[in-house]
């Protein structure tokens, strides 16, 4: 194996540090997608054949099969009521742990498995840490009869919110194929390069019809695990954060500024 870049060697870090700070015996774990969250699934796995006892759920079909040929096993949502925890990545996080994500797609899937999880760890490298979300560009996932429409309600909206019209909102290709999620979906990326508040976007873009899910997470996280190359670790606790969206999970509970 080639050596690791300094960012590899980060999320490498923080994969392993997860499993030791928050990973316990018979624990149910949401198990993220991503190139971080496969670190955390390697390092689970390791600790799994030296004999812990725990059951995961994937939240994508590229986890399901890393954790498979790991020998985690594996639950159904139909075996169980709620998760003790979930541990997933991001693309980018702020200060308060308002998060993108849906770099590699998994989103929607991400999003259900935090829902069913009474607590949610994101880890990532230090590198995914910013003052304002919106340099990574913001997946959005949408059906596919009506794309075309979907985008233009989509640009609508933001044009409302004083982005500019030009905003390029990108369907995302893998070669020269739409990229299809485990959903049957599609992804479109959208380039805002900031987003002064999160809170109005994560719950506005949910109302388009045509819109399954998008990228920003705004008040999940309770937790955010950042690492560097060097192997110093950060925590940032996220309590605190609002939620753009109520819902009956504990982090819906905590409340919403929207």
């Amino acid at each position: 194996m080639p050596p690791l870049s300094p960012q590899d060697e980060a999320k490498k870090v923080v994969g392993a540090a997860a499993v030791e700070r928050y990973v316990r015996p018979g624990m149910l774990l949401g198990l993220g997608s991503g190139t971080t969250s496969r670190w955390f699934v390697r390092a689970l796995g390791a600790a799994v054949a030296s004999g812990l006892e725990v059951r995961g759920v994937a939240t994508s079909r590229t986890t399901h099969d890393l954790a498979e040929s790991l020998g985690i096993p594996l639950v159904g949502f139909d075996e169980f009521d709620r998760l003790d925890i979930a541990i997933d990545g991001c693309d980018q996080t702020d200060h308060a742990g308002n998060l993108i994500k849906g770099g590699g797609g998994s989103l929607l899937w991400e999003r259900i498995v935090v829902d069913a999880a009474d607590r949610y760890v994101v880890i990532a490298d230090s590198g995914k840490l910013s003052d304002q979300l919106g340099a990574f560009p913001l997946p959005i996932e949408v059906v596919q009869h009506g794309w075309q429409s979907t985008t233009r309600s989509i640009q609508r909206l933001l044009h409302l919110h004083g982005f500019p019209s030009t905003i390029p909102l990108i369907r995302r290709t893998d070669t020269e194929s739409a990229v299809i999620t485990d959903s049957g979906n599609f992804i479109v990326d959208a380039h805002l390069h900031s987003i002064p508040d999160p809170l109005v976007l994560d719950r506005e873009l949910s109302w388009i019809p045509g819109v399954v899910e998008h990228g920003l997470f705004t008040g999940l996280a309770d937790e955010v695990l950042l690492a560097e190359p060097s192997g110093g670790l950060t925590v940032m606790s996220c309590h605190d954060t609002p939620a753009a969206r109520r819902t009956t999970t504990l982090h819906g509970l905590r409340g919403s500024e929207a």
